[in-house]
């Protein structure tokens, strides 16, 4: 890709409440031997210059795989916009990569099909999508996105609006359809969990 890998920040999003896993810490569930967050890092580190992590509990666990972890700046758990912020706020590169914790079959190309759309389209974000059922299905938490956004994103919440789409609505944004859906299979409940442990790695 013609952005440079070292320009590109990766953040891995651990930082949700798992309400629909009884409030059980979504990114320390263990999947295949592993906590899921660590297979997320595994499949974006190679992607990426450096990768963080935001988390608003067990930061201790976090900080066990060896990259740094940032709670969310804003209280009461503001969603994944709270978690896009953090990032933007510490990212010391031009790009900032975002990918859920919970999604441990993640694509190994995502960051650069990403990165190629966001340039050739002349793009601020370029957003992950999928078919289904004949429609485009945008798959928002696996995004890339220009750094410099991070006053627009906090203005935004300021407002006390939480959506995705209305704020990423008012900038540039790519579409970048990946073909396998099943890279982006995310575990939600325990039942997913138990589902997915019969899938290969």
């Amino acid at each position: 890709m013609s952005i440079a890998r070292d320009d590109i920040t990766g953040l891995i999003l651990c930082g949700g409440r798992g309400l629909r896993m009884g409030g059980t810490d979504k990114g320390l569930q263990v999947y295949q031997g592993m906590p899921l967050a660590m297979h997320a890092l595994l499949r974006l580190a190679p992607q990426v210059g450096t990768v963080m992590i935001n988390a608003n509990r067990n930061l201790a666990a976090y900080e066990s795989m060896g990259v740094p972890v940032w709670p969310d700046s804003m209280a009461d758990f503001p969603g994944p916009l709270g978690g896009w912020l953090v990032g933007l706020e510490r990212c010391e590169t031009r790009y900032l990569a975002v990918v859920p914790c919970d999604s441990p079959h993640l694509p190994i190309d995502l960051v650069e099909r990403l990165a190629k759309a966001l340039e050739a389209e002349g793009a601020e974000i370029a957003m992950a999508a999928t078919q289904e059922d004949g429609r485009l299905q945008l798959q928002p938490v696996f995004c890339l996105m220009e750094a410099q956004l991070l006053e627009s994103l906090a203005a935004y919440l300021k407002t006390g609006e939480r959506k995705i789409g209305l704020w990423s609505g008012q900038h540039r944004c790519a579409k970048v359809l990946f073909e396998d859906a099943a890279g982006f299979i995310n575990v939600n409940t325990a039942g997913d969990l138990q589902a997915l442990e019969g899938r290969p790695a």
